[in-house]
């Protein structure tokens, strides 16, 4: 990865500058690592659950209502 910085006359580093595709791809890591984290804490909670289908189902009647 190629990583630049933006510094202060201190040389204390600010920021960091990213190519675009390095970033977005790092976006993409961290949704998917958030996505997990979800998952296993619902799954965690041993709450019941619904098919997905039925979810929209119920959603559709609630936005209706």
């Amino acid at each position: 990865m190629r990583t630049q910085y933006i510094t202060n006359d201190f040389g204390k580093k600010l920021s960091v500058v990213l190519p675009i595709k390095e970033y977005e791809k790092m976006i993409e890591q961290l949704e998917e690592l958030d996505d997990i984290r979800l998952y296993d804490e619902a799954k965690a909670a041993n709450e019941p659950s619904i098919p997905f289908e039925e979810y929209l189902k119920q959603r559709r009647k609630h936005k209706n209502a």
